[in-house]
């Protein structure tokens, strides 16, 4: 850095200094804590996503959320180009500077790694970080803490994209850096087109089961329910009806609701009860990035049950592999749900798809051995999101989920691009073939392919289940779940426990 920028970070991060006594950990969730105590952090935070951006010379993100957590807590993270999470590469960076004893060690640590990347500041190119928060009370402020820190950096701006759930951020850094529509609206549009397609090719004939109009969404009192208020206007054919919303009355973020309470408590979200029985049932968490299901089986009953991420997983997988049988039962290939890239006009060498299903430890046992017998490839990896994504990228396809609603659907590059040439090549025809290709390409719109989604995962759970003619009951009867029971342990000083990843 040149003396005067240096100059300028410094005076910058003496406006924020460091809370005494407390150690930040970056991980799949970024950094946590009392959103009180976060400002140093955030716009540290900042400085990590400028930097970012100027090294990658693409787009990043900065979101402000802490998810499932209480409404008191905040935290924030950071988006890579491609959407995804900040590279682990650079996650001991982040801890580093999280804690800085002061502005100078902050400097100085900023100084070394601008030097060590090679990253040129303030040269031609023009740094940009999308930002965002949620509802929480503290959002705010921790923003302009944020903002701050990227506009500490030369070269570098911060685009303020207002209140977004967390995968509405990763979604339009994704797009943003592939020359794509990245706006809210392009979002819902995005979605809403990708719905309309889907529905569209439904059997003609089919035989609803109880419930199947509508869902009933439990919004965690969070982002998440009023972005899905807006989704609404733009869908057509799928009713929801939304509660736990966050008006007045309804309670606080995350206080007895949202998709991390009913999956881990396995009773009713506050805003259920017994006149909701045999209802289809969804609850989004606090920033609307994990999903799951349940329904309420008497009304004598508190619990509910659960259709966890492993089972909305087993349903993407069903209903792709499907797809894949459709599009190699008519060109007669060697195997299935392996279906061969054949015909395609820019190369003439065949390759096989590759589906590929990936889980953590995590994950009930009766779900993986369902998938084995669907005759599917399951792979497991270490807990946490970002070790799910890493791998699925392998896959032409490639879906993970983690029990606890978080996952999506990724498409490889070569993939689509087969599909839009073979689409084309059938345009003329009329077959089940051809619907199998549009579908999948529907799928891909759809889903959030930077992270996972409730909302486009809400969406594509009720299109499949419309498509199939399927209650919620006769879903849930895929497997029965093996008995299991996931509790939360406290430890005062988290950064002493240190697990392997076969231990989790």
């Amino acid at each position: 850095m040149e003396e005067a920028d240096r100059e300028v970070l410094l005076q910058a991060a003496s406006l924020f200094p460091p809370p005494p006594g407390i150690r930040f950990a970056y991980g799949t969730a970024g950094f946590r804590y009392n959103g009180l105590l976060l400002s140093s952090t955030v716009f540290r935070v900042g400085v990590l996503a400028a930097l970012r951006s100027l090294k990658t010379r693409s787009v990043t993100g900065l979101m402000i959320t802490a998810s499932h957590n209480p409404a008191s807590d905040n935290g924030v993270k950071v988006a890579d180009p491609g959407g995804g999470m900040l590279t682990q590469e650079w996650e001991p960076f982040a801890d580093a500077i999280a804690n800085a004893v002061n502005a100078e060690n902050f400097v100085q640590l900023i100084d070394e790694f601008i030097k060590k990347q090679g990253i040129l500041c303030g040269d031609t190119y023009s740094g940009v970080v999308l930002v965002a928060r949620d509802t929480r009370p503290s959002g705010e402020e921790l923003l302009s803490a944020a903002i701050q820190g990227i506009g500490a950096v030369k070269g570098v701006m911060a685009v303020d994209m207002g209140i977004l759930t967390t995968p509405q951020l990763h979604w339009m850094v994704r797009s943003r850096n592939k020359g794509m529509p990245a706006t809210e609206s392009d979002y819902y549009m995005q979605l809403s087109s990708s719905v309309k397609i889907l529905m569209s090719a439904r059997p003609k004939v089919q035989k609803l089961g109880p419930h199947i109009e509508g869902v009933v969404v439990d919004g965690a009192n969070g982002v998440g329910a009023k972005k899905l208020y807006t989704l609404q206007q733009f869908l057509e054919g799928i009713e929801v009806n939304i509660r736990n919303s966050g008006r007045e009355g309804e309670g606080g973020l995350n206080d007895s609701v949202g998709a991390d309470f009913v999956q881990k408590e396995k009773i009713t979200p506050s805003g259920f009860g017994g006149d909701d029985v045999g209802k289809r049932c969804a609850s989004l968490d606090g920033d609307a990035d994990r999903l799951v299901y349940f329904y309420i089986s008497s009304p004598e009953k508190k619990g509910v049950e659960l259709i966890d991420g492993d089972k909305i997983l087993t349903l993407f997988a069903i209903f792709i592999k499907q797809q894949l049988d459709s599009i190699y039962n008519q060109e007669k290939m060697e195997s299935s749900p392996a279906v061969r890239l054949a015909q395609n006009p820019s190369n003439e060498e065949c390759h096989s798809i590759a589906l590929g299903i990936v889980q953590t430890a995590y994950a009930n046992g009766a779900s993986t051995r369902y998938l084995r017998e669907l005759g599917l490839e399951i792979v497991f990896t270490s807990t946490g999101v970002k070790y799910l994504h890493e791998k699925a990228t392998e896959y032409d396809i490639g879906i993970y989920f983690e029990a606890n609603g978080h996952g999506t659907i990724l498409f490889s590059e070569k993939l689509l691009l087969w599909l839009k040439a073979f689409n084309e090549e059938l345009s003329s025809a009329s077959t089940e073939q051809r619907r199998a290709v549009q579908r999948l390409l529907a799928i891909s719109s759809l889903i959030n392919q930077a992270v996972g989604d409730a909302l486009s995962g809400l969406l594509l759970v009720e299109v499949i289940l419309h498509y199939m003619g399927w209650s919620i009951q006769t879903w849930n009867t895929l497997y029965q779940d093996l008995p299991s029971r996931q509790l939360k342990v406290g430890f005062s000083v988290l950064y002493v426990l240190v697990s392997l990843w076969s231990f989790t």
